[in-house]
């Protein structure tokens, strides 16, 4: 992996600054991303599909 340099690490460091909730919003939908394809079982997916069924459907 390339090394950032201290540019690119300080404008990233301004970025995550500047976008705090985008920012909360990329790793929360990473996160449950890597949990449905990587960890959940077929309980926990059948769970996660109700919820969003209600969420859709509350809207």
């Amino acid at each position: 992996m390339a090394k950032l340099s201290e540019a690119r690490i300080k404008a990233n460091k301004k970025w995550d600054e500047k976008n705090k909730v985008k920012r909360k919003l990329y790793l929360y939908r990473s996160h449950a991303k890597t949990f449905v394809r990587e960890i959940a079982s077929v309980d926990d997916l059948k769970e996660l599909r109700k919820m969003i069924d209600e969420k859709l459907n509350s809207n």
